[in-house]
């Protein structure tokens, strides 16, 4: 829990206080989307299938720290300082240099408690490897779209 607590505290702070791109309206949506999205996967690849677990094999109030605090701050990081504007080649490394960076993250968490709370059943750090960059275009693209849909309501506000 300790190593939680640190991460919730650390990814937050860094989230929030090196933002420079996202309104508090895309701040928001991210934030809601990643905790349901999270919600969705979680229902089935952790309560239902037993793939991995936080704390114990089945829900726990500790566990909602993790969907509703920890990930969401992980998301405007790699949204603030996203190579938009950046040749494909930049934005592959951008990928890539953040995969590392989750993977190893996920690594610290299967430490033993007080340090990790993060558990296998039958997922391993390769499931995450092929995933976690799909989760993160995933991420991308609703961000692209609250984007759009800002802009389309500030179209028809000066139209008005």
């Amino acid at each position: 829990m300790i190593g939680l607590i640190i991460a919730i505290m650390t990814f937050n702070f860094i989230a929030f206080t090196t933002n420079k791109r996202l309104t508090g309206n895309q701040i928001f949506h991210i934030w809601m989307f990643t905790i349901a999205f999270q919600h969705m996967f979680d229902v089935f690849i952790d309560l239902k299938y037993h793939a991995y677990w936080y704390f114990t094999k089945h829900a726990d109030w500790k566990g909602i720290l993790v969907h509703t605090v920890l990930l969401p701050p992980v998301n405007m990081m790699f949204l603030n300082w996203y190579p938009f504007k950046k040749p494909i080649m930049k934005k592959i490394c951008y990928l890539t240099f953040w995969l590392v960076g989750i993977l190893l993250y996920e690594m610290i968490t299967l430490l033993p408690e007080p340090w990790g709370y993060f558990h296998y059943g039958w997922w391993n750090l390769g499931y995450s490897a092929i995933i976690d960059p799909m989760l993160l275009l995933i991420m991308l693209g609703c961000y692209k779209w609250i984007c759009k849909l800002e802009r389309k309501l500030l179209v028809c506000k000066k139209a008005k």
